[in-house]
Protein backbone atom coordinates (compact mmCIF):
# COMPACT_ATOMS: atom_id res chain seq x y z
CA UNK A 1 0.00 0.00 0.00
CA UNK A 2 1.52 3.25 -0.88
CA UNK A 3 2.52 5.61 2.11
CA UNK A 4 0.35 8.67 3.05
CA UNK A 5 4.28 10.94 2.39
CA UNK A 6 4.20 9.39 -1.01
CA UNK A 7 0.61 10.05 -1.80
CA UNK A 8 1.00 13.34 -0.94
CA UNK A 9 4.58 13.85 -3.19
CA UNK A 10 3.01 11.83 -6.00
CA UNK A 11 -0.66 14.18 -5.72
CA UNK A 12 1.21 17.22 -6.16
CA UNK A 13 2.88 15.87 -9.48
CA UNK A 14 -0.64 13.98 -10.36
CA UNK A 15 -2.43 16.83 -10.45
CA UNK A 16 -0.63 18.91 -12.73
CA UNK A 17 -2.27 16.38 -15.36
CA UNK A 18 -6.14 17.38 -14.41
CA UNK A 19 -7.90 18.92 -17.19
CA UNK A 20 -9.53 21.16 -14.67
CA UNK A 21 -6.03 22.38 -14.22
CA UNK A 22 -5.56 23.68 -17.70
CA UNK A 23 -9.20 25.28 -17.60
CA UNK A 24 -7.75 27.55 -14.82
CA UNK A 25 -8.33 25.53 -11.02
CA UNK A 26 -5.92 26.37 -8.64
CA UNK A 27 -4.38 23.45 -7.33
CA UNK A 28 -5.19 23.69 -3.06
CA UNK A 29 -2.12 22.71 -1.34
CA UNK A 30 -2.35 19.26 -0.61
CA UNK A 31 -1.14 18.29 2.94
CA UNK A 32 -1.25 16.28 6.09
CA UNK A 33 -4.19 18.69 7.06
CA UNK A 34 -6.55 17.15 4.16
CA UNK A 35 -6.85 14.14 6.22
CA UNK A 36 -8.20 15.48 9.07
CA UNK A 37 -11.16 16.91 10.48
CA UNK A 38 -11.43 20.71 10.82
CA UNK A 39 -9.84 21.12 14.53
CA UNK A 40 -12.44 23.80 15.66
CA UNK A 41 -15.25 23.76 18.51
CA UNK A 42 -18.25 22.65 16.27
CA UNK A 43 -16.64 19.18 15.60
CA UNK A 44 -14.83 18.22 18.80
CA UNK A 45 -15.88 15.59 20.74
CA UNK A 46 -15.40 14.65 24.79
CA UNK A 47 -15.35 11.06 26.10
CA UNK A 48 -16.03 10.84 30.06
CA UNK A 49 -15.44 7.56 31.48
CA UNK A 50 -17.13 7.06 34.71
CA UNK A 51 -14.92 4.45 37.18
CA UNK A 52 -18.22 3.78 39.33
CA UNK A 53 -17.68 2.99 43.17
CA UNK A 54 -14.73 5.86 43.80
CA UNK A 55 -11.36 4.24 42.55
CA UNK A 56 -8.40 3.81 44.81
CA UNK A 57 -6.04 6.77 43.04
CA UNK A 58 -3.13 6.18 45.50
CA UNK A 59 -2.88 2.66 43.71
CA UNK A 60 -3.80 4.12 40.37
CA UNK A 61 -1.05 6.96 40.86
CA UNK A 62 1.39 6.43 42.53
CA UNK A 63 3.33 9.84 45.11
CA UNK A 64 6.80 7.72 44.95
CA UNK A 65 8.66 10.79 47.06
CA UNK A 66 6.12 10.05 49.56
CA UNK A 67 6.43 5.89 48.98
CA UNK A 68 7.76 5.50 52.46
CA UNK A 69 5.18 6.70 54.34
CA UNK A 70 2.60 5.26 52.04
CA UNK A 71 4.40 1.70 53.05
CA UNK A 72 3.30 2.73 56.75
CA UNK A 73 -0.07 3.69 55.75
CA UNK A 74 -0.60 0.59 53.77
CA UNK A 75 1.62 -1.99 53.88
CA UNK A 76 -0.91 -5.29 53.08
CA UNK A 77 -1.94 -3.58 49.50
CA UNK A 78 1.08 -1.29 48.17
CA UNK A 79 2.72 -2.45 45.31
CA UNK A 80 6.87 -2.58 45.75
CA UNK A 81 8.18 0.54 43.91
CA UNK A 82 10.49 -1.23 41.51
CA UNK A 83 7.35 -2.58 39.96
CA UNK A 84 5.93 0.92 39.31
CA UNK A 85 5.60 2.71 36.04
CA UNK A 86 7.54 5.67 35.88
CA UNK A 87 5.91 9.30 34.59
CA UNK A 88 8.74 11.36 36.42
CA UNK A 89 10.97 11.13 38.65
CA UNK A 90 8.32 11.34 41.98
CA UNK A 91 5.22 9.70 40.08
CA UNK A 92 4.50 6.51 38.96
CA UNK A 93 1.56 4.24 37.03
CA UNK A 94 0.19 0.58 38.51
CA UNK A 95 2.14 -1.69 36.58
CA UNK A 96 -0.64 -2.83 34.65
CA UNK A 97 -1.39 0.06 32.95
CA UNK A 98 1.25 -0.06 30.32
CA UNK A 99 -0.85 1.36 27.26
CA UNK A 100 -1.41 5.20 29.39
CA UNK A 101 2.37 5.18 30.23
CA UNK A 102 2.58 5.09 26.55
CA UNK A 103 0.25 7.94 25.89
CA UNK A 104 1.95 9.70 28.61
CA UNK A 105 5.60 9.14 26.75
CA UNK A 106 3.85 10.15 23.17
CA UNK A 107 2.40 13.39 24.66
CA UNK A 108 -0.99 12.07 24.91
CA UNK A 109 -2.03 12.08 28.66
CA UNK A 110 -2.09 14.28 31.36
CA UNK A 111 -2.79 13.16 35.28
CA UNK A 112 -4.57 15.86 37.33
CA UNK A 113 -3.57 15.39 40.81
CA UNK A 114 -6.07 15.59 44.09
CA UNK A 115 -9.21 16.69 42.66
CA UNK A 116 -12.53 16.51 44.47
CA UNK A 117 -14.72 19.31 46.12
CA UNK A 118 -15.18 21.09 49.70
CA UNK A 119 -16.28 19.06 52.64
CA UNK A 120 -16.57 15.81 50.54
CA UNK A 121 -19.48 13.44 50.62
CA UNK A 122 -18.39 9.88 51.14
CA UNK A 123 -22.00 8.36 49.94
CA UNK A 124 -21.82 6.84 47.00
CA UNK A 125 -25.23 8.30 45.85
CA UNK A 126 -24.36 12.03 47.31
CA UNK A 127 -20.84 12.17 45.72
CA UNK A 128 -22.31 10.95 41.99
CA UNK A 129 -24.73 13.58 42.64
CA UNK A 130 -22.76 16.03 43.37
CA UNK A 131 -19.98 14.83 40.30
CA UNK A 132 -23.06 14.78 37.55
CA UNK A 133 -24.59 17.92 38.50
CA UNK A 134 -21.48 20.15 39.25
CA UNK A 135 -22.70 21.84 42.06
CA UNK A 136 -22.61 21.32 45.90
CA UNK A 137 -26.69 22.63 46.00
CA UNK A 138 -28.85 19.49 47.08
CA UNK A 139 -31.39 21.05 45.25
CA UNK A 140 -29.90 21.17 41.98
CA UNK A 141 -31.41 18.54 39.49
CA UNK A 142 -29.93 19.60 36.39
CA UNK A 143 -26.13 18.13 34.60
CA UNK A 144 -23.76 20.60 34.40
CA UNK A 145 -23.25 19.03 30.59
CA UNK A 146 -27.33 19.56 30.39
CA UNK A 147 -26.93 23.30 31.84
CA UNK A 148 -24.88 24.07 29.17
CA UNK A 149 -26.72 22.09 26.19
CA UNK A 150 -29.58 24.41 27.41
CA UNK A 151 -28.01 27.53 27.24
CA UNK A 152 -26.56 26.49 23.75
CA UNK A 153 -29.48 24.82 22.27
CA UNK A 154 -32.86 26.01 23.25
CA UNK A 155 -36.49 24.76 22.80
CA UNK A 156 -34.88 20.81 23.63
CA UNK A 157 -36.57 18.25 22.92
CA UNK A 158 -38.93 19.76 21.53
CA UNK A 159 -37.33 21.20 18.18
CA UNK A 160 -34.91 18.42 17.84
CA UNK A 161 -33.76 16.58 16.00
CA UNK A 162 -33.86 18.98 12.95
CA UNK A 163 -31.36 19.38 9.88
CA UNK A 164 -29.40 21.38 11.23
CA UNK A 165 -28.33 18.90 14.46
CA UNK A 166 -30.29 15.71 13.44
CA UNK A 167 -27.79 13.70 15.62
CA UNK A 168 -28.27 13.21 19.82
CA UNK A 169 -26.34 16.01 21.14
CA UNK A 170 -24.83 13.09 23.89
CA UNK A 171 -24.60 9.22 23.66
CA UNK A 172 -24.71 7.33 27.08
CA UNK A 173 -22.98 3.74 26.47
CA UNK A 174 -25.81 1.24 28.24
CA UNK A 175 -29.10 1.09 28.90
CA UNK A 176 -29.31 4.61 31.22
CA UNK A 177 -29.23 8.05 29.73
CA UNK A 178 -26.61 10.03 32.30
CA UNK A 179 -28.06 12.25 34.88
CA UNK A 180 -24.55 14.73 33.47
CA UNK A 181 -26.64 15.70 30.46
CA UNK A 182 -30.10 16.31 32.33
CA UNK A 183 -31.82 19.25 31.32
CA UNK A 184 -34.05 21.51 32.37
CA UNK A 185 -36.80 19.51 29.91
CA UNK A 186 -35.08 16.60 28.88
CA UNK A 187 -32.07 14.33 28.92
CA UNK A 188 -29.97 15.54 26.04
CA UNK A 189 -27.66 11.69 26.15
CA UNK A 190 -29.10 8.74 23.84
CA UNK A 191 -28.68 5.35 25.66
CA UNK A 192 -27.18 3.28 23.05
CA UNK A 193 -25.99 -0.69 23.94
CA UNK A 194 -25.37 -1.27 20.11
CA UNK A 195 -25.15 1.40 17.56
CA UNK A 196 -25.44 -1.48 14.86
CA UNK A 197 -28.95 -2.65 16.78
CA UNK A 198 -30.97 0.27 17.76
CA UNK A 199 -34.51 -0.75 18.14
CA UNK A 200 -37.55 1.34 16.97
CA UNK A 201 -40.02 2.10 19.09
CA UNK A 202 -43.95 2.21 18.58
CA UNK A 203 -44.22 5.10 16.54
CA UNK A 204 -47.01 7.49 18.47
CA UNK A 205 -48.97 10.33 16.68
CA UNK A 206 -50.96 12.23 20.08
CA UNK A 207 -52.60 15.67 19.44
CA UNK A 208 -52.53 17.57 22.78
CA UNK A 209 -56.13 17.93 23.94
CA UNK A 210 -55.14 20.97 26.53
CA UNK A 211 -55.46 19.15 29.31
CA UNK A 212 -52.65 17.58 31.66
CA UNK A 213 -52.76 14.40 30.90
CA UNK A 214 -52.99 15.59 26.82
CA UNK A 215 -49.61 17.79 27.52
CA UNK A 216 -47.89 14.60 29.15
CA UNK A 217 -48.54 12.63 26.33
CA UNK A 218 -47.60 14.43 23.87
CA UNK A 219 -44.23 14.98 25.83
CA UNK A 220 -43.86 11.14 25.86
CA UNK A 221 -45.04 10.73 22.15
CA UNK A 222 -41.72 13.61 21.22
CA UNK A 223 -39.48 11.48 22.82
CA UNK A 224 -40.39 8.13 21.17
CA UNK A 225 -40.50 9.68 17.65
CA UNK A 226 -37.17 11.25 18.68
CA UNK A 227 -35.68 8.05 20.08
CA UNK A 228 -36.32 6.47 16.79
CA UNK A 229 -34.68 9.47 14.64
CA UNK A 230 -32.31 9.02 16.70
CA UNK A 231 -31.63 5.80 16.47
CA UNK A 232 -31.45 5.27 12.69
CA UNK A 233 -28.82 8.59 12.52
CA UNK A 234 -26.76 6.27 14.97
CA UNK A 235 -27.61 2.78 13.17
CA UNK A 236 -26.38 4.88 9.48
CA UNK A 237 -23.45 6.51 11.28
CA UNK A 238 -21.74 3.35 12.93
CA UNK A 239 -22.31 1.64 9.51
CA UNK A 240 -20.81 3.85 7.41
CA UNK A 241 -17.96 4.33 10.11
CA UNK A 242 -14.70 2.47 10.40
CA UNK A 243 -11.90 0.97 12.91
CA UNK A 244 -8.58 0.49 11.66
CA UNK A 245 -6.66 -0.35 15.15
CA UNK A 246 -5.78 -4.34 16.05
CA UNK A 247 -5.15 -3.33 19.29
CA UNK A 248 -8.79 -3.52 20.63
CA UNK A 249 -9.74 -6.92 23.03
CA UNK A 250 -12.80 -8.21 22.37
CA UNK A 251 -13.50 -9.75 25.76
CA UNK A 252 -12.66 -5.87 26.96
CA UNK A 253 -15.95 -4.55 27.62
CA UNK A 254 -14.82 -0.81 27.79
CA UNK A 255 -12.43 -2.11 24.23
CA UNK A 256 -15.80 -2.46 22.63
CA UNK A 257 -17.43 0.29 23.84
CA UNK A 258 -14.65 2.90 22.77
CA UNK A 259 -14.42 0.71 19.16
CA UNK A 260 -18.34 1.63 18.77
CA UNK A 261 -17.79 5.37 19.16
CA UNK A 262 -14.44 5.70 16.72
CA UNK A 263 -16.63 3.78 14.54
CA UNK A 264 -19.72 6.54 14.94
CA UNK A 265 -17.38 9.31 15.18
CA UNK A 266 -15.63 7.93 11.66
CA UNK A 267 -19.28 7.51 10.07
CA UNK A 268 -20.06 10.79 10.37
CA UNK A 269 -21.78 11.41 13.77
CA UNK A 270 -22.34 14.62 15.03
CA UNK A 271 -22.73 13.76 18.78
CA UNK A 272 -20.55 15.60 21.26
CA UNK A 273 -19.95 13.66 24.09
CA UNK A 274 -20.20 10.08 24.75
CA UNK A 275 -19.94 9.15 28.67
CA UNK A 276 -18.95 5.22 29.64
CA UNK A 277 -19.71 3.95 33.43
CA UNK A 278 -17.55 1.06 34.74
CA UNK A 279 -18.13 -0.70 37.81
CA UNK A 280 -16.65 -2.43 40.07
CA UNK A 281 -14.43 0.31 42.37
CA UNK A 282 -15.99 0.45 45.79
CA UNK A 283 -12.98 -2.13 46.88
CA UNK A 284 -13.73 -2.63 50.36
CA UNK A 285 -12.11 -6.45 50.35
CA UNK A 286 -9.47 -7.95 48.18
CA UNK A 287 -8.53 -4.50 46.11
CA UNK A 288 -5.29 -6.79 45.40
CA UNK A 289 -4.22 -10.22 45.34
CA UNK A 290 -2.54 -11.26 48.63
CA UNK A 291 -0.10 -13.24 46.45
CA UNK A 292 0.71 -10.63 44.34
CA UNK A 293 0.02 -6.80 45.38
CA UNK A 294 0.14 -6.09 41.25
CA UNK A 295 -2.41 -7.99 40.58
CA UNK A 296 -5.98 -8.46 42.17
CA UNK A 297 -9.78 -6.71 41.43
CA UNK A 298 -8.37 -3.35 41.36
CA UNK A 299 -5.30 -4.52 38.63
CA UNK A 300 -7.81 -6.02 36.54
CA UNK A 301 -10.16 -2.66 36.22
CA UNK A 302 -6.93 -0.37 35.57
CA UNK A 303 -5.49 -2.69 33.00
CA UNK A 304 -9.24 -2.87 31.05
CA UNK A 305 -9.35 0.87 31.06
CA UNK A 306 -5.84 1.78 30.16
CA UNK A 307 -5.27 -0.98 27.43
CA UNK A 308 -9.08 0.10 25.92
CA UNK A 309 -7.95 3.93 26.01
CA UNK A 310 -4.73 3.16 24.20
CA UNK A 311 -6.81 0.84 22.07
CA UNK A 312 -9.18 3.73 21.18
CA UNK A 313 -6.38 6.53 20.97
CA UNK A 314 -4.38 4.12 18.10
CA UNK A 315 -7.79 4.19 16.41
CA UNK A 316 -7.87 7.69 16.54
CA UNK A 317 -4.89 8.88 15.07
CA UNK A 318 -4.89 5.53 12.50
CA UNK A 319 -8.85 7.22 11.31
CA UNK A 320 -6.95 10.96 11.31
CA UNK A 321 -9.56 11.99 14.29
CA UNK A 322 -6.76 12.50 17.01
CA UNK A 323 -7.23 16.13 17.16
CA UNK A 324 -10.90 16.36 17.07
CA UNK A 325 -11.24 13.65 20.57
CA UNK A 326 -10.43 14.39 24.59
CA UNK A 327 -11.17 12.21 26.99
CA UNK A 328 -11.24 12.42 30.98
CA UNK A 329 -11.43 8.91 33.42
CA UNK A 330 -13.07 10.55 37.06
CA UNK A 331 -14.65 8.82 39.78
CA UNK A 332 -17.14 10.15 42.18
CA UNK A 333 -14.76 9.63 45.66
CA UNK A 334 -11.03 8.27 46.49
CA UNK A 335 -10.30 6.09 48.95
CA UNK A 336 -8.79 6.84 52.42
CA UNK A 337 -4.73 6.85 52.73
CA UNK A 338 -4.82 3.87 55.21
CA UNK A 339 -5.69 0.37 54.05
CA UNK A 340 -8.20 -2.09 56.28
CA UNK A 341 -7.84 -5.55 57.45
CA UNK A 342 -9.74 -7.17 54.23
CA UNK A 343 -6.87 -6.11 51.92
CA UNK A 344 -9.15 -2.79 50.19
CA UNK A 345 -10.09 0.57 50.85
CA UNK A 346 -12.70 2.22 52.28
CA UNK A 347 -14.59 5.71 51.11
CA UNK A 348 -12.04 8.48 50.91
CA UNK A 349 -11.86 12.31 49.36
CA UNK A 350 -9.81 13.51 46.74
CA UNK A 351 -8.24 11.38 43.52
CA UNK A 352 -6.09 11.87 40.50
CA UNK A 353 -8.46 12.61 36.96
CA UNK A 354 -6.68 11.33 33.73
CA UNK A 355 -7.52 13.02 30.62
CA UNK A 356 -6.48 11.69 27.16
CA UNK A 357 -5.94 12.38 23.97
CA UNK A 358 -3.44 14.28 21.44
CA UNK A 359 -4.43 17.63 22.21
CA UNK A 360 -3.73 17.76 26.22
CA UNK A 361 -0.94 19.32 27.95
CA UNK A 362 1.21 16.39 28.81
CA UNK A 363 2.40 16.64 32.49
CA UNK A 364 0.89 16.63 35.69
CA UNK A 365 -0.83 19.52 37.23
CA UNK A 366 -1.32 19.88 41.10
CA UNK A 367 1.71 18.42 43.61
CA UNK A 368 1.56 14.92 44.74
CA UNK A 369 -0.64 14.72 47.65
CA UNK A 370 1.64 14.84 50.72
CA UNK A 371 1.48 11.36 53.29
CA UNK A 372 2.70 12.12 56.65
CA UNK A 373 3.97 8.56 58.95
CA UNK A 374 0.93 9.56 61.27
CA UNK A 375 -2.59 10.57 60.31
CA UNK A 376 -5.37 10.91 61.51
CA UNK A 377 -8.20 8.11 61.49
CA UNK A 378 -10.09 7.41 58.26
CA UNK A 379 -8.37 10.31 56.51
CA UNK A 380 -8.44 10.50 52.90
CA UNK A 381 -6.36 12.78 50.24
CA UNK A 382 -7.48 16.75 50.55
CA UNK A 383 -8.61 18.14 47.47
CA UNK A 384 -6.18 20.81 46.16
CA UNK A 385 -8.44 21.51 42.36
CA UNK A 386 -12.00 21.88 42.29
CA UNK A 387 -13.34 19.32 40.20
CA UNK A 388 -15.24 22.18 38.75
CA UNK A 389 -12.44 24.34 37.23
CA UNK A 390 -11.90 21.10 35.41
CA UNK A 391 -15.52 20.83 34.08
CA UNK A 392 -15.11 24.72 33.39
CA UNK A 393 -11.94 24.34 31.66
CA UNK A 394 -13.31 21.54 29.21
CA UNK A 395 -15.94 24.14 28.12
CA UNK A 396 -13.92 27.08 27.76
CA UNK A 397 -11.04 25.29 25.93
CA UNK A 398 -12.33 22.06 24.22
CA UNK A 399 -15.77 23.97 22.78
CA UNK A 400 -14.80 27.59 23.25
CA UNK A 401 -17.74 28.77 25.79
CA UNK A 402 -17.21 31.98 26.99
CA UNK A 403 -16.43 32.66 30.11
CA UNK A 404 -19.34 34.58 31.65
CA UNK A 405 -21.78 31.50 29.81
CA UNK A 406 -19.43 28.92 32.03
CA UNK A 407 -19.58 31.09 35.28
CA UNK A 408 -23.36 30.76 34.99
CA UNK A 409 -23.13 26.89 35.44
CA UNK A 410 -21.22 26.86 38.97
CA UNK A 411 -22.08 28.72 42.05
CA UNK A 412 -18.16 29.26 42.84
CA UNK A 413 -15.18 30.92 41.00
CA UNK A 414 -13.73 29.35 39.10
CA UNK A 415 -10.22 29.13 38.46
CA UNK A 416 -8.71 27.51 34.87
CA UNK A 417 -6.85 25.21 34.54
CA UNK A 418 -4.20 24.85 31.21
CA UNK A 419 -5.36 21.15 29.93
CA UNK A 420 -7.09 21.70 27.05
CA UNK A 421 -4.95 23.89 24.81
CA UNK A 422 -2.64 21.76 23.07
CA UNK A 423 -4.11 21.83 19.63
CA UNK A 424 -5.42 25.47 19.95
CA UNK A 425 -4.87 27.94 17.19
CA UNK A 426 -5.57 31.42 16.53
CA UNK A 427 -8.24 33.61 15.37
CA UNK A 428 -7.65 33.65 12.09
CA UNK A 429 -6.59 29.87 11.60
CA UNK A 430 -8.94 28.98 13.19
CA UNK A 431 -11.61 31.10 10.99
CA UNK A 432 -9.78 29.62 7.47
CA UNK A 433 -9.99 26.04 8.84
CA UNK A 434 -14.00 26.77 9.41
CA UNK A 435 -14.25 27.52 5.46
CA UNK A 436 -11.43 25.48 4.35
CA UNK A 437 -13.50 21.99 2.07
CA UNK A 438 -12.95 18.74 3.90
CA UNK A 439 -14.02 15.41 3.07
CA UNK A 440 -15.23 13.49 6.30
CA UNK A 441 -14.48 10.42 7.48
CA UNK A 442 -11.54 10.61 5.57
CA UNK A 443 -9.97 7.63 5.06
CA UNK A 444 -13.21 6.83 3.39
CA UNK A 445 -14.75 3.22 5.23
CA UNK A 446 -17.68 3.09 2.51
CA UNK A 447 -19.40 6.38 1.45
CA UNK A 448 -18.22 9.87 2.23
CA UNK A 449 -18.82 13.46 2.82
CA UNK A 450 -17.34 17.11 1.74
CA UNK A 451 -18.11 19.96 3.73
CA UNK A 452 -17.54 23.73 2.51
CA UNK A 453 -19.50 26.72 2.85
CA UNK A 454 -20.96 27.92 -0.92
CA UNK A 455 -21.16 31.53 -2.21
CA UNK A 456 -24.43 31.44 -3.67
CA UNK A 457 -23.89 29.92 -6.97
CA UNK A 458 -24.12 27.01 -9.81
CA UNK A 459 -21.24 24.37 -8.27
CA UNK A 460 -20.01 21.37 -10.20
CA UNK A 461 -18.17 18.36 -8.12
CA UNK A 462 -16.43 15.60 -9.80
CA UNK A 463 -14.56 12.60 -8.20
CA UNK A 464 -11.44 12.59 -9.49
CA UNK A 465 -8.71 9.98 -9.27
CA UNK A 466 -4.64 10.52 -9.40
CA UNK A 467 -4.50 10.39 -12.70
CA UNK A 468 -6.98 13.44 -13.75
CA UNK A 469 -9.75 10.45 -14.65
CA UNK A 470 -13.09 12.16 -13.68
CA UNK A 471 -14.64 8.84 -12.18
CA UNK A 472 -18.63 10.67 -11.46
CA UNK A 473 -20.25 13.94 -10.67
CA UNK A 474 -21.44 14.11 -7.29
CA UNK A 475 -23.49 17.59 -7.67
CA UNK A 476 -24.83 20.06 -10.33
CA UNK A 477 -26.59 22.41 -9.33
CA UNK A 478 -26.94 26.00 -7.04
CA UNK A 479 -26.10 26.21 -3.28
CA UNK A 480 -26.79 28.80 -1.12
CA UNK A 481 -24.39 30.95 1.12
CA UNK A 482 -23.73 28.66 3.72
CA UNK A 483 -22.13 25.65 4.82
CA UNK A 484 -23.01 22.21 2.41
CA UNK A 485 -22.28 18.97 2.99
CA UNK A 486 -22.47 16.52 -0.28
CA UNK A 487 -22.96 12.95 0.03
CA UNK A 488 -19.72 11.11 -2.03
CA UNK A 489 -20.81 8.05 -3.36
CA UNK A 490 -17.46 6.00 -3.25
CA UNK A 491 -18.55 2.86 -2.23
CA UNK A 492 -18.06 1.43 -5.57
CA UNK A 493 -13.90 3.09 -5.29
CA UNK A 494 -11.38 1.03 -4.94
CA UNK A 495 -8.87 1.31 -2.43
CA UNK A 496 -6.79 4.01 -2.86
CA UNK A 497 -6.49 8.33 -2.96
CA UNK A 498 -8.72 10.73 -4.66
CA UNK A 499 -9.88 14.15 -4.81
CA UNK A 500 -13.16 16.12 -4.82
CA UNK A 501 -13.43 18.61 -7.30
CA UNK A 502 -15.28 21.53 -6.41
CA UNK A 503 -15.94 24.13 -9.35
CA UNK A 504 -18.27 27.04 -9.68
CA UNK A 505 -17.38 30.56 -10.98
CA UNK A 506 -15.45 31.55 -7.80
CA UNK A 507 -14.32 28.15 -6.61
CA UNK A 508 -11.82 25.99 -7.82
CA UNK A 509 -10.63 24.04 -5.32
CA UNK A 510 -9.45 19.77 -4.90
CA UNK A 511 -9.81 18.38 -1.56
CA UNK A 512 -7.74 14.63 -1.68
CA UNK A 513 -9.36 11.91 0.24
CA UNK A 514 -8.36 8.16 1.10
CA UNK A 515 -10.72 5.36 0.25
CA UNK A 516 -10.23 2.26 2.00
Amino acid sequence: MMKRRDFLRRASLASLSLPFVSNGFSMQAISKELFEYSKNAEDRVLILIRMNGGNDGLNMVFPVDQYANLLIQRPNILIPQNQLLNLTSDLALHPKMTGMQDLFNDGKLTVIQNVGYPEPNRSHFRSTDIWSTGSLDPNQTSGWLGRYFDSTYPNFPADYPNANFPDPFAISMGSEVSSTCQGLMGNFSHAVNDPFNTSNLLLTSVTNDGTYYGSHIEYISTLINQTNEYGTSISASANAGNSLSTMYDPTNPLAVQLKYIAQMISGGLKTKVYIINVGGFDTHDSQVDQNNLADGNHANLLKMISDAVAAFQNDLQLLGLEQRVAGMTFSEFGRQIASNGSFGTDHGDAAPIIMFGSCVNTGVIGPNPTIDNQINEQAGVPMQIDFRNVYASILRDWFEAPEASIQALFEQNITYLDVLSGCSVGLAEMEAQKLKPMVYPNPAPSNTTLRFIGKGEVYQIFIVDEQGKVLAKAFDGFLATQQHDIPLETSKLTAGHYFAVIHSASMRELVAFQKL
